[in-house]
């Protein structure tokens, strides 16, 4: 008995033809964004490889990737050298994590504040704050040295620890993250007797880890690699950080190239590890803070 099907309609071939050029479309968005995920590891691999090559093949062109074998005198010299960054790593790893961790509380407390507490001026108060980002920082060095000179905290690491504790931009990303989560939750929690402070604590701080989580990230990057502050702040060699024992490579007639790609090196790993844990946490975040409606 012969089979008999329906005939086949024109829209039929149009879905075929659209659904073969939107998977051309992702398929050559993929290639183009990993083109340039490629561009962008380039530099990074160029410090790795400079790191264990000898002085005379730095420069060398065309460029040797793969050294022909691995110096590990450049890397041995960064943690045992006469200027080890053995003191140079504790001292940022104790100014990013205290900072971060100062950071990302008064951040949250301030943010929902704003979020969540009705009073009188808010909005204004929250736009007249939310424009100090417009100051640059460099205006700011003059004001903070003469009075960090007045506190006695000048030469010692809470002149970048407790400045470090205050960001506009984290303020601002959580409580847009606040401003998310439902209303009711709160109203439920205010009837039942609970307090501000046991709701933020039991209910908007569990919600909120994707945000804390970046935020945490964010910050532990912008003083991990800060420059500036420590060059103006610190004058103690046993204060200095990670960015500011980069100059030691800086010699009085050339630059050791070698040195400073180890000790670079060296540098990103703490990042590359908060930003590991950091997305674990993340993924936890989004998947226990769903609310279903």
């Amino acid at each position: 008995m012969q089979r008999v099907t329906g005939p086949k309609t024109a829209a039929e071939p149009r879905k075929i033809r659209g659904d073969s050029i939107l998977d051309l479309r992702k398929l050559m968005m993929t290639l183009m964004m990993s083109g340039f995920a490629l561009l962008m590891i380039v530099p990074f691999i160029w410090m790795i490889s400079t790191s264990f090559k000898s002085p005379a093949d730095v420069f060398k062109y065309p460029i040797q990737w793969i050294p022909a074998s691995l110096n590990w005198e450049h890397h041995i010299k960064v943690w045992s050298g006469s200027d080890s960054f053995v003191t140079y790593y504790l001292n940022s790893l104790k100014i990013s994590l205290i900072s971060m961790a100062g950071a990302v509380f008064l951040s949250a407390f301030a943010a929902y504040g704003f979020a969540r507490i009705q009073f009188k001026g808010r909005e204004p108060l929250f736009l007249v704050y939310l424009s100090m980002m417009m100051v640059p920082p460099q205006v700011l060095f003059v004001p903070k040295f003469l009075m960090f000179e007045w506190a006695g905290i000048y030469n010692t690491h809470w002149a970048l620890i407790l400045p470090g504790m205050f960001t506009i931009f984290g303020v601002f990303m959580l409580r847009q993250f606040f401003l998310s989560v439902p209303a009711e939750i709160s109203e439920a929690a205010f009837i039942d007797g609970a307090g501000h402070f046991r709701i933020f604590f039991r209910l908007v701080l569990p919600l909120a880890k994707p945000a804390l989580a970046t935020l945490a990230i964010i910050d532990f990057s912008w003083h991990w690699n800060d420059y500036e502050n420590a060059l103006v702040f610190l004058l103690d060699k046993d204060l200095y950080t990670v960015p500011l024992g980069l100059q030691n490579f800086i010699l009085e007639n050339n630059v050791d190239y070698n040195g400073m790609m180890a000790a670079a090196t060296a540098g990103i790993i703490p990042m590359i590890l908060v930003f590991l844990i950091g997305q674990r946490y993340i993924i936890q975040g989004v998947a226990g803070s769903a609310v279903k409606g």
